[in-house]
């Protein structure tokens, strides 16, 4: 379960980060999770929930932002999100698509005290 590794390293860079701000705890962490990056989201969450016990964010609230796939055709030059994993543009039907989101994982913010 890589979701483990995920949120120490997570949990490090928010140890990191109330040092170089010179605050006290996290209040909120918000992550944005592209549904093919591999990362199971109820994993994810659970893993937090468990490890941030006595660290700065023992009281904060996690919030996951699933990020959808979204392609460029590049017959047609139209983005779309794709809602199922069928890669054909909703518009012209072409397969020959670029995924532009949707593979990663971001630390998106902070809210710290």
């Amino acid at each position: 379960m890589h979701e483990f590794s995920i949120v120490q390293s997570l949990l490090d860079q928010c140890e990191d980060q109330v040092v170089k701000n010179k605050v006290n705890k996290i209040t909120k962490v918000v992550v944005k999770i592209g549904v093919l990056s591999g990362v199971e989201p109820d994993l994810l969450r659970s893993a937090f929930e468990t490890f941030k016990e006595k660290t700065v964010c023992s009281e904060a609230e996690f919030v996951l932002n699933i990020q959808p796939i979204l392609v460029k055709c590049n017959s047609c030059n139209a983005k779309s999100t794709l809602e199922k994993f069928e890669y054909i543009c909703p518009k012209c039907e072409s397969t020959d698509l670029e995924v532009l989101d949707g593979e990663d994982m971001y630390l998106m913010s902070l809210e710290m005290e």
